[in-house]
């Protein structure tokens, strides 16, 4: 997206079904690099057994922050991102983004 556009909704409204994030991709780069971190970090917490309370508690992020990033319906800063990435000791960040440019936005 162009300017602040992709900023105006939420990562999961940038997807053709909002309703199947994070499992539904975006033609949207930032709204694909917090898909692929959404899901990383559910992986990473259902691994561990960790619930929102306990990610909050260690990784110094607030509960409600952590569960809007997993539902998509925030955009991460940095710093969150890397708190979550230290606590779970998983990288979170996408090594790169590959999306299907074949829909204009």
């Amino acid at each position: 997206m162009v300017g602040g556009r992709a900023r105006a909704c939420s990562p999961r409204e940038l997807t053709d079904n909002p309703e199947a994030w994070p499992e539904q991709p975006s033609t949207d780069t930032a709204a694909e690099a917090v898909r692929h971190i959404a899901r990383t970090l559910a992986l990473a917490l259902d691994d561990r057994g960790l619930s929102l309370r306990a990610t909050a508690a260690g990784s110094g992020v607030n509960r409600q922050a952590v569960a809007d990033l997993l539902a998509g319906r925030s955009w991460p800063d940095v710093a969150t991102v890397a708190r979550l990435a230290h606590f779970t000791g998983t990288s979170l960040w996408p090594d790169s983004i590959s999306i299907d440019r074949k829909r204009t936005h």
